[in-house]
């Protein structure tokens, strides 16, 4: 990729070194320039406003206005850019979803994760984050999952299902799979709207649901939107995915 066709990306934290070691992240990664670097929050604002870039790597902590109260100066504009915060405090999780964070990555971060955070916020141009963050101000939530990488923040609109497997929990969603420490029972509670029991060890993302179907033994299964996979309906929930597919499916 040449160089007008990087992404541009602007750098802000008050520590030097910390700027410096993204820096050299950022050289290893070919689709990717940095156009300039900002030291608090109200520089992050200015540079912005100057610069334009595509991806803001942001710091939480700094001098002044902090990262956070940045952040959520630039979600009120109509071309705000992806923001992803680096940071070395885990408990901010929360308040990202409030100023629409593409990711959430802890210090010292680690090549693999930026890559991966980079490529996400490089699929939303301007104007698609523009209609995200008008869908998100419509009642689109998020999902904070810690991981290995940091804190993996995922767009119920993008999830699939969610499988309970022993103690654990995974999250089948667009992007690929998380493992998560939430019960499915936590996640049930809270996002009422989004995610309906099908299964005792299985919540379905309700935006997904296709069908019902009839296995050659004669179990019940749930066909998905853009996946293949089917999943099993217990006899205690088929009641349940029948009255909601009368209700929300459209009469042929």
């Amino acid at each position: 990729m040449n160089t007008e066709d990087s992404k541009r990306v602007l750098i802000a934290d008050d520590e030097p070194l910390a700027r410096q070691r993204i820096q050299r992240l950022l050289e290893a990664l070919p689709d990717y320039r940095v156009c300039g670097e900002a030291v608090d929050g109200n520089d992050t604002l200015r540079k912005v406003a100057e610069l334009e870039p595509d991806i803001l790597l942001l710091d939480i902590r700094m001098p002044g206005m902090d990262g956070m109260e940045a952040a959520d100066q630039l979600s009120k504009l109509h071309n705000p850019p992806a923001v992803i915060f680096c940071t070395a405090y885990d408990h901010y999780a929360i308040q990202a979803f409030e100023v629409r964070a593409v990711a959430y990555l802890l210090k010292p971060v680690r090549r693999e994760a930026l890559a991966d955070a980079l490529a996400r916020a490089g699929k939303l141009n301007r104007v698609q984050r523009q209609a995200l963050a008008q869908s998100t101000d419509a009642g689109n939530d998020q999902l904070a999952v810690r991981t290995h990488r940091g804190t993996e923040l995922i767009d119920l609109s993008d999830l699939y299902y969610c499988e309970a497997d022993q103690k654990y929990v995974t999250l089948h969603h667009r992007h690929g799979e998380t493992v998560c420490d939430y019960t499915l029972k936590e996640l049930e509670q809270a996002y009422p709207d989004h995610l309906l029991r099908v299964h005792r060890h299985t919540l379905v993302g309700v935006r997904f649901i296709q069908g019902l179907r009839r296995s050659s033994d004669g179990q019940n299964q749930l066909a998905l939107k853009g996946n293949a996979t089917l999943l099993p309906v217990s006899r205690r929930h088929a009641s349940t995915v029948r009255q909601w597919l009368h209700e929300h499916q459209p009469s042929p």
